[in-house]
This record gives structure tokens, sequence and C-alpha cells, in this order.
């Protein structure tokens, strides 16, 4: 038997629900394991099921899509989520794609592209309507640009990177400084050169930057 991808629907809308579970229910390789209408018992189910998409309207009572979302990044839940919206906002879709979401689907084509999307996504893949590809276009072109901008560590001398490694480990800067046997002052020296250099701004800047840079640093 073919591995069934199993997948939860959730919409407010009964008559719309209906026209996805269909589509669904035909699919030879596809399984619906449960609908909602809110939110709320969308991602209660989730947490207890856990199925491998979970397809959501972006506008629901309780909770919203982006709320569903946010609280399956964070507890770190295996479900991949597909959002379906009449929404073709840009600002939008990136906001969803920022929150993990994995497709963007809008509701006038959602039927003919469902299946599509869902295959897409449970391989591990991104999918979008057709009609938005320029927003992903546009959302690459930004990303080149920061790897472009983004601060490199070639800039730093050894014995400030050094004291970042020592940052991403998060020691303080008096343990810096007694496994270095150099001040306290020295170090926080280093570190507010190691600011300039890289362009990090604001208190929390670097050992961000350091916990993110980690692995480059060892």
């Amino acid at each position: 038997m073919s591995f069934m991808i199993r997948v939860l629907i959730a919409d407010d809308h009964p008559i719309f629900r209906s026209g996805l579970r269909a589509m669904i229910e035909g699919a030879g390789d596809i399984t619906l394991v449960g609908e909602a209408e809110n939110g709320q018992v969308a991602l209660a189910f989730i947490q207890e099921q856990q199925p491998d998409i979970a397809v959501l309207d972006l506008d629901m009572p309780v909770k919203d899509g982006f709320e569903v979302a946010q609280t399956i990044e964070e507890q770190k839940l295996s479900t991949r989520v597909v959002f379906l919206t009449g929404h073709k906002s840009e600002a939008l879709f990136n906001k969803a794609f920022d929150s993990g979401v994995r497709g963007y689907v809008l509701k006038d084509s959602a039927i003919a592209e469902i299946l599509d999307c869902i295959k897409t996504v449970n391989v591990g893949q991104s999918y979008i309507s057709p009609q938005l590809s320029t927003y992903l276009l546009n959302r690459r072109k930004k990303a080149d640009a920061l790897v472009e901008e983004r601060p490199t560590l070639e800039s730093i001398t050894p014995t400030e990177r050094q004291v970042l490694k020592m940052v991403a480990q998060e020691k303080t800067s008096r343990q810096i400084a007694d496994e270095l046997c150099i001040s306290v002052r020295t170090v926080e020296h280093h570190r507010a050169n190691i600011c300039l250099k890289l362009g990090l701004r604001g208190s929390n800047a670097l050992i961000k930057f350091a916990i993110g840079n980690r692995s480059e640093l060892s």
C-alpha cells in the first residue's frame, strides 16, 4: 500500500470545505483526517493528531491562520502549513513565509491547485499560486541582497574572532577576560570594535550575531 498524505482542512465556510473535501477524497494518495471550522479547533487537532499537512484559511474565527502557524512553529510540530486566502497582498505573502508557512494558495484557484500544492509541500518544497509568482521572485531578490550586504567575519582580527567565539558560548566579559588573561576593559574594547566592523547595533546584537554564526567561528 502506498504512503498516504494525511491532511486537515480548516475553513469557516462549509461549502468551500465541501469542495476541498471532494477533491482530496478523490485523490488516491491523500486522505482527509480532519476538518475544522475555526483556528482553535484546527490547532487542537494538529497538536493531537499531527497530520502531514494543514490547509488553513487565513481568515478564521477564534484563531486566524497566522496564530495557528505561529504556534506550530513555536512548538516545533511536524505538520506543514498551507494557507488558503483571497488576499493578494505581498505583505501578507511575505509574513506567511516568514511564519514558516510552506504553501500559499488563492481561494479562487484552490480547487484546481490544492492537490498539487499538498503533494509539493509534503516533499519539503514550497508552493504558491502562479498568479503570485512575482512575489516569490521579489522575495528571492531581497534575500540575495541581504546576503550580499551581510557583514562578514573576514574584517575582524584573530583576537576579536576568539572573543566573538566566547560570546557565542554566552560567556560574560569577565569570564572572557579571565580566560584570555586580559582586562575586562580590553574585552569591552574588542566587543565594541567587532560591533563597529560588523555593523551591529543594539544591546543584544553582538550575542545574536555570534550565536547565529557559531558554526563559522569553530
